[in-house]
């Protein structure tokens, strides 16, 4: 029988407000060793929350917050939910164009922005009228010493403009706090962009709901975590997984959130180290980097409880060699992989602890159901490939000011619910496991066939003197798009020798016309600004000169 779970009909402030009360003394937010309990964490939310009903934020309003992760901007997203505003979470690294659409499409009148994009930040407020800049710094909350040393070494010093800072922000409330809104569990709490599932950059509308019922539901799905735990945040706070889950989920635990404002997956381990963490959360190029570093060697990582991978496939490979790599420094936690998508905040399934399967991405959360249909909307027996549909309290409420696209994505099916169509291909077993396949945007068509880049991937992954690889298609005269592997060998592999055997396992595992017709041999794989393989890049003509 389907696991059923209890959600509380309240705003996500309002959660997190009973959470304080349970554990007042506790550490919420960990900064640069900079600690905030979760009574203070409510004092500074409710402090904010008054700066933004003095500033003229009402009910219903949008805010956007342009911000990595720093105190500043946890505060921001409770208060303004607090308020019954709406939180437009968007990248600090976007363009200013793209800004410029995000703030006018929401009707922002106040954005708040990291100091060293001020610049940029001014020239949005030229082009849309009424618009107040806040600007915070990133060494703000910093210890002191850590403070003056960020200061000291940061080459980008932020420009000059005519935006507040925080602390004029704050200031201007006079210290008046003010009453909560208690929204309910359908009103809209937050604006996250995503490329969805035609790849146009839209909003999209999270309810109160989508957010507590997604800290619910990863707490019973991961099954191993304790109030107190510490989880390392690094996932940025304007993406479904790093606001979703290293915040607001770690927060409804009653655990401690160690956030950082930029991180590089070479010193992840000194994260690690600094802070030993019981849990990570993070996308695969945080785990390939861990395989290769030898500054693990002679270390333990036994404080390690929970480790999940999301954001991108893990291939079944990495996770082999992950895993070994754990249990050689005292690690009895295993990797576990999960899948979602920002539609759904972030992740809707999860490997469970004890499961062996490298296959998979787990079983559906509680509440949660998946579908496996065909092109036609007919729903597929288990084993047989098609598009992932889901159901569930995480699913978004729609596209902002999009009827179309989200009556695209949002469909009522004949069971009479409204099914989430993901555009992505996998299939169920028998037990109900989910095997995620390929995101359908990435699928090759080459001479009429249907090419699944995961396929050939997992092949080349499962080479001993392979860290990571990605396969795109790329334009072709002929057959329309021909295979390109991209392929990062570890140090000192002989690259000619690797071709031919990496070939050789090729022809026996994927079809002829499914070989690559060009493999490249890198020393990384260009990432997005959230750590995903940017396969754009990879697909561009920038690479024809590369090593093949």
């Amino acid at each position: 029988m389907k696991r059923h779970l209890e959600y509380p009909d309240c705003s996500l402030y309002d959660l997190i407000e009973r959470k304080a009360g349970e554990f007042s003394g506790m550490c919420a937010l960990n900064y640069f060793g900079k600690k905030l309990t979760f009574s203070q964490l409510i004092e500074k939310i409710s402090e904010c929350a008054g700066a933004l009903s003095a500033a003229g934020v009402n009910p219903g309003d949008s805010v956007s917050v342009c911000l990595p992760n720093v105190p500043e901007a946890v505060y921001l997203f409770y208060a303004i939910n607090k308020i019954g505003a709406v939180a437009n979470m968007i990248h600090p690294m976007s363009a200013e164009n793209e800004i410029v659409r995000f703030v006018k499409l929401t009707e922002s009148r106040i954005i708040f922005g990291v100091d060293l994009i001020a610049g940029k930040l001014e020239k949005v407020k030229g082009q849309c009228s009424g618009l107040k800049v806040i600007t915070v710094s990133v060494g703000r909350s910093m210890p002191l010493l850590t403070k003056i040393g960020y200061t000291l070494t940061n080459k980008n010093k932020p420009p000059e403009t005519s935006a507040s800072d925080w602390s004029s922000f704050i200031s201007a409330a006079n210290g008046k706090h003010t009453e909560s809104f208690h929204g309910r569990a359908d009103d809209t709490a937050t604006i996250l962009y995503s490329g969805g599932t035609t790849g146009k950059p839209k909003g999209i509308m999270l309810t109160n709901m989508n957010f507590n019922a997604l800290a619910i539901h990863s707490i019973d799905a991961c099954g191993t975590l304790e109030p107190g735990m510490r989880m390392l945040s690094v996932m940025p706070i304007f993406h479904g997984f790093g606001l979703g889950v290293c915040i607001h989920t770690i927060l409804v635990l009653g655990g401690t959130a160690v956030i950082q404002p930029k991180f590089s997956t070479r010193d992840f381990h000194k994260l690690l180290f600094r802070y030993r963490p019981n849990i990570i959360a993070g996308v695969p190029a945080i785990y390939e980097s861990m395989i290769v570093n030898k500054s693990f060697n002679g270390k333990k990582l036994d404080f390690l409880k929970c480790i999940i991978s999301g954001g991108d496939s893990l291939a079944p490979s990495t996770k082999k060699k992950l895993n070994a790599m754990l249990a050689e420094h005292g690690c009895t936690a295993r990797v576990r992989e999960g899948y979602g998508l920002t539609e759904c905040v972030t992740g809707s399934c999860l490997m469970p602890p004890d499961s062996d399967n490298l296959l998979s991405v787990g079983l559906p959360y509680a509440d949660t159901f998946y579908q496996i249909i065909d092109s036609e909307g007919n729903v597929l027996p288990a084993g047989e490939t098609g598009e992932m549909i889901i159901r569930g309290p995480s699913v978004m409420k729609g596209y902002y000011k999009e009827p179309e696209e989200t009556a695209n994505t949002l469909r009522k099916r004949d069971d009479g619910y409204i099914w989430l169509h993901t555009g992505d291909i996998g299939y169920m077993d028998e037990e109900g496991f989910v095997y995620f396949r390929q995101r359908l945007k990435r699928m090759i068509v080459s001479g009429g066939y249907n090419i699944y880049p995961q396929n050939i991937e997992e092949v080349i992954n499962s080479h001993k003197d392979v860290i990571m690889c990605a396969v795109v298609g790329v334009p072709d005269k002929i057959k329309g798009e021909r295979v390109r592997a991209c392929v990062v060998p570890a140090e000192g592999a002989d690259t000619e020798k690797l071709r031919t055997e990496l070939m050789k396992m090729l022809k026996k595992e994927v079809a002829a016309y499914a070989l690559p017709k060009d493999m490249f041999f890198m020393s990384e794989l260009p990432k997005t600004l959230v750590g995903k393989i940017a396969y754009t890049e990879l697909r561009s003509d920038n690479y024809e000169n590369g090593t093949e």
